[in-house]
């Protein structure tokens, strides 16, 4: 039941305006499912699909949701966000867990087609480089969207980029302007207070940085990447470029999305020794561990490993014992969980250990 509301809130957040019916099929069915469960239980139910919202946004869910709840930590969650009314990446997490929702499919949908058309086309180097665009410039105008059809390496992409991008809506101005987070360059929220919000859970974390201003007419119109694209891609892919340039820069050789995305990094040890990489940046362990499966084999590796960024850790005590319960039984021995930080701890200590044995930087 909370995937198929968290669902129908994700969808209910992507209307841009009053549709026919009112409210998508999605939200209506969660809504109805919900208030069915509250009769049989006995339990307050909201009056309608607005003060489902209004729930959401005010009260964690152990203060209004009918059913058990998975641990603690859910019960504290609030699956809207009351600074952007729009919903939590958590919510969103657990929309992806649900069968067939929207999110998803937009996200694999799109990554799909690149990813076809690259094998088509036998070149590997555009789907580097629209990966790379996705995480490096989630924010364009319509005239840099235009020119990117020129580009050597986006020419073959260029109609699947544009879908990838919509316009800008009035949420993300503030003072007849946008302002980019000067972290991520996604667009900041506006607050009622004057301030800015990060939509992003990697930069709410810190104080807000406020990077460009950005007329919403400039060039052709301005546009951003759609939310699970920025959710799902540019947030783990900034952790996947960080990565890349700190091993890049301890003289190790980094390959990204090698393959067409058989994982994130390929990680080549002055040795020879392999490492395979995927990044997640994921707010639920438990999710994240039911949806992991074993990497790729080829390109062949000796070491498989998945990364999520260490402040997971931080923000939710057990992180990594929930993820470890969790695992398919199928999957646990054939994957490790780290840290980045603990990623780099250990190309340092195999750095040191190679030099040891006779390596030369």
């Amino acid at each position: 039941m909370l995937r198929l509301v968290a669902t129908g809130l994700a969808r209910l957040s992507q209307l841009r305006g009053p549709g026919d019916p009112v409210y998508p099929d999605a939200t209506q069915a969660a809504y109805n499912h919900l208030v069915l469960g509250c009769l049989r239980l006995g339990k307050p139910a909201p009056g309608s699909v607005p003060e489902l919202a209004r729930w959401a946004c005010e009260k964690p869910l152990a203060e209004w949701w009918p059913f058990g709840l998975p641990d603690e930590e859910t019960g504290g969650l609030r699956l809207v966000d009351p600074d952007t009314a729009v919903p939590v990446q958590e919510c969103l997490e657990w929309a992806i867990s649900a069968p067939d929702p929207a999110a998803e499919q937009i996200e694999n949908e799109l990554l799909g087609e690149a990813l076809t058309l690259s094998r088509a086309a036998k070149d590997p180097d555009a789907y580097t480089a629209f990966r790379r665009l996705l995480i490096e410039r989630p924010v364009l105008t319509g005239a840099e969207i235009a020119l990117l059809g020129s580009n050597l390496d986006l020419a073959l992409l260029h109609a699947t980029v544009k879908r990838c991008y919509e316009p800008v809506t009035a949420a993300h101005v503030g003072n007849g302007h946008c302002t980019t987070c000067a972290r991520c360059g996604c667009l900041l929220v506006p607050l009622r207070d004057g301030g800015y919000a990060c939509q992003l859970d990697r930069c709410r974390r810190e104080t807000v940085r406020a990077g460009r201003r950005i007329a919403p007419s400039a060039s052709g119109g301005l546009y951003h990447l759609t939310r699970p694209l920025r959710t799902f891609i540019t947030g783990p892919g900034l952790a996947e470029t960080g990565l890349e340039a700190e091993l890049a820069g301890l003289g190790i050789q980094v390959r990204m999305w090698p393959n067409y995305d058989a994982y994130d990094l390929h990680i080549t040890l002055p040795g020879g020794s392999v490492w395979a990489v995927d990044v997640k940046d994921r707010a639920n362990p438990a999710l994240l561990a039911r949806g992991t499966t074993p990497l790729r084999g080829d390109p062949p590796y000796d070491r498989g490993l998945l990364i999520v960024p260490a402040y997971r850790f931080q923000e939710r005590d057990g992180y990594r014992e929930v993820f470890l319960h969790h695992l398919p039984e199928e999957t646990g021995g054939r994957i490790e969980l780290l840290t980045d930080k603990e990623l780099l701890c250990q190309a340092r200590a195999a750095l040191g250990t190679t030099k040891k044995g006779g390596w030369n930087a």
